[in-house]
């Protein structure tokens, strides 16, 4: 969440001159956009072939992806339904800052009028919650790409008050963080493990200046030894 801060000259001298455009021209421009479309199309099949019956991976009610998790299903109108990694590859841990409490975080994610969610919500006292499945992707980063590609992690607090960033909320986001980049091959570093101030496009300010990203990223390396 966080705080907020994106031809016609030649068309005539064709007709002047008889000529217009070539029946070759035509089929050129017709082929291109041939290509074009099956391009887009070849891209949206990779995409969706585990809609196929049979080929989606299974899910049961309420499972989560990380043990410590509890689960509190978001509105399923502030995430898309995928078949994450086959579909897109995940290689990104995306870090918010709720601009709230724990309570009202989970209540908007639930309301299908907000438009977004994360994945995990972490309070104060360390307690996590998952509230959609990394297999699919959640609107938290304002970019689609972005989107696509990483597990959204939001905290409990304001961007300008260190004292909501507590030790317990470190650890416990630090192990969730290092679950996720053990499960997808991520290296543990700030290019892989961003605010999200850093999503390309993005109107928000979190985690801000007082999130201590030395401190975070050697909690999150003695996790993934663990």
């Amino acid at each position: 969440m966080g705080t907020k801060g994106t031809s016609g000259a030649k068309s005539s001298a064709g007709a002047k001159s008889g000529r217009g455009i070539s029946r070759r021209g035509l089929l050129i421009g017709a082929a291109v956009t041939a290509v074009g479309t099956a391009a887009l199309a070849r891209e949206q099949l990779e995409h969706a072939w585990w809609r196929l019956p049979g080929v989606e991976k299974p899910r049961k009610p309420g499972e989560v992806d990380y043990a410590r998790a509890q689960w509190i299903s978001a509105s399923s109108a502030n995430w898309r339904r995928a078949d994450r990694p086959d579909d897109y590859t995940i290689d990104r841990v995306v870090i918010h800052v709720t601009q709230g409490s724990y309570q009202s975080a989970v209540k908007v994610f639930q309301d299908p009028g907000h438009g977004a969610a994360a994945h995990y919500v972490v309070r104060k006292d360390g307690h996590v919650t998952q509230m959609i499945r990394e297999l699919d992707v959640a609107f938290h980063a304002g970019n689609r790409s972005y989107n696509e590609r990483s597990v959204g992690i939001e905290h409990e607090g304001f961007v300008d008050r260190p004292q909501d960033f507590t030790a317990a909320m470190y650890g416990a986001s630090a192990r969730l963080t290092a679950a996720i980049c053990g499960r997808y091959g991520m290296p543990v570093d700030r290019e892989h493990i961003v605010g999200h101030v850093e999503v390309p496009g993005t109107d928000h300010t979190d985690p801000g200046e007082h999130w201590d990203w030395d401190r975070y990223l050697k909690l999150v390396r003695a996790a993934g030894k663990k």
